[in-house]
């Protein structure tokens, strides 16, 4: 006779991506989280007669001040806060947009599919950076505008996964049965497909914020994404490229926290994509 207290639910342990992920976001969110509690925190705040300290000298300094005198630590906060905030938020902004195009275009079909995805691949065409320069450069930088060009132009990747798993969906016995009970296209398309799609959609949402994250700081590394006085990534290790000999730690600390939020993001969606339900 078989002992069932001997079976037990096998515990899983945790994957080297997600490890990675949870060292890489823990020190970039410290960063910006915690730098705020600090004494004297003001990322704008100019001291002439203190500029160019050293890193690693000074504890009212930790990472040394920049050519205006501001401390870079609290810069550092602001700037991974800003660049955290930007790429939710454009994030979000692509992720429902192809949402809906996709399961539009999937389920309707006919003159709807081809004229949404003939618009996705047009896009695709045309280099998303090359694009967003363009774009800025007309329309003038700004931050919303800058959430509002990158969601627009990200949401093609999402569309055609929607689509895709709409069409393959659609052809269930779930589906046909709603359908034959007489349920409309709105209360099949929001109760039944759309809990189907949501989750690869927020697995694509996860490796796509490091992209962002990526584009917006090499926008503002050239100008063309935040401005000043709110301090950014990108532009910080610009700023910093002048003093790369003297004092590289103005470059280099940016860099670094920019390699931690996109590493960080790329490994916790190498996770969720790999991620199996456990059984017992």
């Amino acid at each position: 006779m078989t002992d069932t207290a001997t079976f037990r639910p096998r515990r899983r342990l945790p994957t080297i991506s997600t490890m990675m992920a949870i060292a890489m976001l823990s020190l970039a969110v410290a960063i910006a989280a915690l730098t705020p509690l600090w004494s004297g925190y003001d990322p704008l705040r100019q001291d002439l007669f203190g500029s160019m300290a050293p890193a690693f000298e000074d504890m009212a300094h930790p990472f040394g001040t920049d050519a205006l005198g501001r401390d870079v630590l609290s810069r550092l906060a602001k700037a991974t806060q800003v660049s955290i905030l930007i790429a939710s938020a454009a994030v979000a902004i692509s992720a429902c947009c192809g949402l809906f195009l996709g399961m539009i275009a999937g389920w309707y079909r006919g003159w709807a599919d081809t004229l949404l995805m003939g618009l996705g691949n047009v896009q695709l065409a045309i280099p998303v950076v090359l694009l967003l320069i363009v774009l800025v450069a007309a329309l003038g930088a700004s931050t919303w505008l800058l959430v509002l060009l990158l969601g627009l132009t990200n949401w093609v990747n999402y569309g055609r996964l929607t689509r895709s798993m709409v069409l393959g969906l659609r052809e269930q016995e779930f589906v046909i049965a709603a359908q034959t009970a007489g349920a409309s296209d709105s209360w099949i398309l929001t109760r039944h497909l759309l809990p189907n799609v949501a989750p690869k959609v927020l697995i694509l949402a996860a490796f796509d914020t490091g992209v962002v994250i990526a584009i917006e700081s090499s926008l503002s590394f050239i100008g063309l994404g935040i401005q000043p006085p709110t301090p950014s990534l990108g532009m910080m290790i610009s700023e910093g490229q002048r003093y790369l000999q003297t004092d590289p730690h103005l470059t280099i600390l940016p860099a670094f926290v920019i390699f931690c939020l996109i590493g960080g993001i790329q490994f916790a969606g190498q996770g969720l994509a790999a991620a199996k339900p456990s059984r017992n």
